[in-house]
């Protein structure tokens, strides 16, 4: 259905870069229970697609990873009707397949962030979800078939690293990452995909690849700088890359959204505190992720 609102987050490289593709778009800012958004969303349209787009960096990238407000933004996009959600993120690269400039649609994701609001339902009771598949499969897959039809290197699966940050990775990490069975890192899909999925949105993550993390030794000769144009090159080769999926991506008329997905039924069984123990307040503030 043409007029289905689609949800979608830019990360580094894209977050600015996309805004400039919408049309018609209007600034939309909401109140929220975890406080304000990383900027207005922009409510426009893509193609053909209706579209409501959220720099997660917010204007001229001024938010650190740490300092993104996640709940805050995936509980505006739900409040404003979005149940499908395709975000981006640059990534450093763990396996030399997946080299510089090429797209990944993530299908896994670790972990490792800890100072960050992780869950909706703090002081609310006890709320457990589904996580075992951590992005919608069924968006996933409408994506990777989407990249086929592209003149661009797309991996239709990976794992995401997610570290806490701002710094990046010793070299020690990032051969453990790879251990791990990582093969990607980066700093913002987590606790994206969780609070997504507390919503009972659909949600999907193309990330970018903008350099191989500090597990490959740089070429001998280069300096910093000549190295830091290589990447932002990269990075911004890559955001074109990712704008023409998501642009293919949403030009499909059917199953974007899917109102009998798992993802939108994901608190059918996760709440486990009796009805009559839930604080009715804080019950009323959250009733949007319900619906």
């Amino acid at each position: 259905m043409a007029d289905e609102l689609v949800g979608v987050i830019g990360g580094s490289g894209l977050g600015d870069a996309l805004a400039e593709h919408l049309s018609g778009a209007e600034r939309v800012e909401i109140a929220t229970p975890f406080g304000k958004c990383s900027g207005p969303i922009l409510v426009g349209r893509f193609g053909d697609k209706k579209v409501a787009f959220l720099n997660r960096h917010g204007d001229g990238h001024t938010l650190p990873p740490s300092e993104v407000p996640y709940a805050a933004n995936i509980f505006a996009l739900k409040e404003l009707g979005v149940h499908a959600i395709i975000a981006s993120g640059a990534v450093g690269s763990l396996r030399e397949e997946i080299a510089p400039k090429d797209l990944v649609i993530v299908d896994q994701i670790i972990d490792k962030t800890f100072r960050r609001q992780s869950s909706f339902f703090e002081g609310f009771g006890a709320v457990h979800c589904e996580m075992s598949q951590p992005v919608c499969g069924r968006l996933r897959k409408l994506i990777t078939e989407s990249a086929s039809q592209l003149n661009v290197k797309v991996h239709d699966s990976g794992t995401y690293v997610c570290m806490e940050g701002p710094q990046f990775s010793t070299r020690a990490e990032s051969l453990m990452h790879r251990q791990w069975g990582g093969d990607l890192i980066g700093m913002t899909a987590m606790p994206e995909a969780k609070l997504a999925r507390e919503a009972q949105i659909c949600y999907s993550l193309i990330a970018m690849a903008s350099d191989y993390d500090c597990w490959r030794e740089h070429e001998a000769g280069k300096d910093k700088q000549t190295l830091l144009k290589e990447i932002i090159g990269n990075l911004q080769a890559a955001t074109q890359n990712a704008i023409k999926l998501i642009e293919a991506t949403l030009k499909k008329t059917d199953g974007i959204i899917e109102g009998q997905c798992h993802c939108r039924k994901s608190l059918e069984l996760a709440v486990w505190t009796g009805a009559e123990k839930i604080n009715k307040a804080k019950s009323d503030k959250l009733k949007v992720l319900f619906e």
